[in-house]
């Protein structure tokens, strides 16, 4: 009977899942074996795998792929190394605790979007920029931030680190208050010093809360549009081109809705793979900790 009230609470759930996410992936994979150009499917011929071909013969979609799994990669490294020991300092009595807590959080506060477009002023190539006016007081000449692609993807990156470092911080923080205060109370007795603490009693408690920030982080990063949009919009030349911007140009804005649909189901898979191996991961991980 249990069971029964239970598939009855998870029925509208499956209903939405099916709805939003099954039948639109299933729509996808139909229109990528097409030429559909989003307005008459019953003229649209079966061209096989031939979408997925061209693909891998684009370079600007290839750029795409190539830049977001870097900024998805770069990301979850930099926010993982940065926001763990700082929300173990936020976590310890100093004066100002509270406001340093709240200063974190509040940059992740504004959408990626508004921040791009306030970071473009700030990083902007010009000698009028933010940072090359306060550099050109040293006799810097300017800095092309964002019209040399490398530097242009280290902005990026940087925009994106530096917004989201203070949640995560926080998420890791919120754990950290759950550990029990005994477990370090009997390793300082034993003479544990304070980076022993953290590798044997923080990380391993940590585990869960490091599974929980990475997956977001992943997800996040590999479905990233608006910050390099805003930012860049893609550029220069397509350094910062996003898989999620090629699949709404393609698909949308050229109405090539079959290359589109070949491009979205291919990242989709490649999505569900990499999560799927980061949880498996985080488990193995979890495991030999415990």
């Amino acid at each position: 009977m249990e069971n029964l009230t239970s598939v009855r609470f998870l029925l509208p759930l499956l209903a939405v899942y099916i709805i939003i996410v099954l039948i639109p992936f299933l729509q996808s994979i139909v229109f990528s074996l097409t030429d559909y150009d989003g307005y008459d499917f019953a003229n649209a011929k079966f061209v096989g795998i031939a979408n997925y071909q061209a693909i891998f013969q684009d370079q600007t979609l290839l750029a795409g792929l190539g830049f977001t799994l870097l900024y998805t990669v770069a990301t979850t490294v930099l926010i993982t190394a940065i926001a763990l020991p700082l929300a173990v300092t936020l976590n310890r009595k100093f004066f100002g605790r509270n406001f340093a807590r709240s200063l974190f959080f509040f940059f992740s506060v504004p959408s990626m979007a508004v921040l791009g477009l306030v970071w473009q002023y700030i990083f902007s190539p010009l000698g009028t920029g933010a940072v090359n006016t306060f550099l050109g007081k040293f006799g810097v000449s300017p800095v092309p931030w964002l019209s040399n692609p490398a530097l242009a993807k280290f902005c990026v990156i940087f925009i994106a680190v530096w917004a989201q470092v203070g949640w995560h911080a926080t998420l890791y923080l919120a754990y950290l208050q759950a550990i029990p205060a005994d477990l370090y109370e009997q390793a300082s007795v034993d003479g544990a010093s304070r980076g022993q603490q953290f590798v044997h009693i923080t990380l391993p408690q940590m585990v869960p809360a490091m599974g929980v920030s990475i997956f977001m982080l992943l997800t996040g990063g590999l479905k990233v549009y608006d910050l390099p949009f805003t930012l860049t919009t893609g550029g220069p030349g397509n350094a910062t081109y996003t898989v999620t911007q090629s699949i709404i140009v393609t698909g949308i804005g050229s109405g090539r809705y079959g290359v589109g649909s070949a491009l979205g189901v291919m990242f989709f898979l490649c999505c569900v793979i990499l999560v799927a191996l980061q949880q498996i991961v985080t488990s193995l991980i979890e495991k030999r900790l415990s």
